[in-house]
């Protein structure tokens, strides 16, 4: 189970009032307990599914349908042996989301109000039942079988058509299961020529319009039996930028963790950050600088992908134009384990969270 549109009954909903203001408000979807939901039949459920992911109180024409002009975020809250759920560093989120609404030049969610919406979502839901329970045997696979809440927070603008800003926009919040993003099998990644993000554009910030040149190249290199694909720098296409919707590290012959440094072009993930933090505490040199293709394919020892739904997910190998470097054997690394294991173990609540990352329901 990856991404899933079995939507959680609460939802959360603001709209900027045009006066400083946010007009909050929680509201109950549609739903039966947990446990009769798993008895319908797959159209009964798909038909009460449907009835929690439509909302008709908001316009279907606007500047966020016709041009993609709207951002979103992605987090996740993370069952914990005591029973009790815990939000994986929302501020950043609630941070990056204010930032990529002032980008668009739209009236910014302040990053705290995204912070409680998404505690409120996550308790209201839990409280129906609607959440997954800890279990000890995913520790067993460093927890690559385990579940969570997935948060998504996104921007919407009001009735609109031309090119136009959003004065009055909408911040809807909703919430699902979510389990491995990456399927199994095939760990390999491909380069592209298709360009992420171009200069002075949109890059930096978590905007719709970004992911459609993604899932269009993620798509053909699944086609060719990879996992995943690599874009580099639209001027040399020389540099390692990111991948389809993740950051990407390679750990060198000499030690080193290199990520390509932040810029217009790349996204400032949370997971990066945290895994240069985790490297930091394990005493593995870091380093954020432009990086080449070729100094991965040549130096490389182990290389990873990172984000909220990938996690820290290994790549067994890279191929770009005529050559494939192996990575370890095309096995997950020693320095790729030890922060994944780090990762989610503060995550899932096994490992002391001495960061003050995770944040209580």
């Amino acid at each position: 189970m990856a991404f899933s549109l079995s939507i959680y009954p609460w939802v959360y909903q603001a709209q900027y009032n045009g006066k400083g203001g946010w007009s909050e408000a929680y509201q109950e979807k549609p739903h039966q307990t947990p446990a009769q939901e798993s008895a319908l039949t797959p159209e009964a459920l798909q038909a009460l599914l449907a009835q929690r992911n439509s909302f008709p109180e908001l316009p279907l024409v606007n500047y966020t349908t016709q041009y993609g002009m709207g951002c979103f975020e992605g987090l996740k809250a993370y069952p914990q042996p005591d029973g009790g759920l815990k939000i994986f560093r929302p501020d950043r989120n609630g941070a990056r989301m204010q930032k990529s609404m002032e980008g668009l030049m739209m009236p910014a969610f302040p990053a705290n109000l995204l912070v409680e919406a998404s505690k409120g979502v996550v308790s209201k839901n839990a409280s129906l039942g609607f959440r997954p329970q800890f279990q000890a045997a995913w520790e067993k696979d460093l927890f690559a079988s385990a579940t969570a809440v997935y948060l998504r927070p996104f921007s919407y603008s009001e009735p609109a058509i031309g090119l136009g800003l959003s004065t009055t926009p909408w911040v809807v919040i909703i919430s699902t299961p979510v389990g491995a993003y990456f399927k199994e099998g095939s760990t390999a990644a491909i380069t592209t020529d298709r360009i992420r993000a171009t200069p002075k554009g949109t890059g930096w910030i978590k905007c719709d319009a970004n992911y459609v040149i993604p899932i269009l190249a993620k798509k053909q290199a699944e086609a060719a039996g990879y996992m995943e694909v690599i874009f580099l720098d639209p001027k040399s296409q020389k540099y390692v930028e990111e991948g389809s919707s993740c950051n990407f590290f390679v750990l060198l012959k000499d030690g080193t963790l290199v990520t390509p440094e932040l810029g217009d072009t790349i996204l400032p993930g949370i997971t990066r950050d945290s895994v240069l933090t985790l490297a930091r505490d394990l005493g593995i040199k870091t380093e954020e600088r432009k990086l080449e293709i070729k100094e991965v394919l040549s130096k490389g020892v182990e290389c990873f992908v990172t984000g909220t739904a990938a996690g820290i997910s290994y790549l067994e190998s890279v191929t770009h134009g005529n050559k494939t470097a192996l990575f370890n054997g095309g096995k997950m690394g020693d320095a790729s384990r030890e922060l994944q294991k780090n990762l989610k173990g503060i995550q899932y609540g096994v490992l002391p969270d001495k960061h003050s990352w995770m944040v209580s329901v």
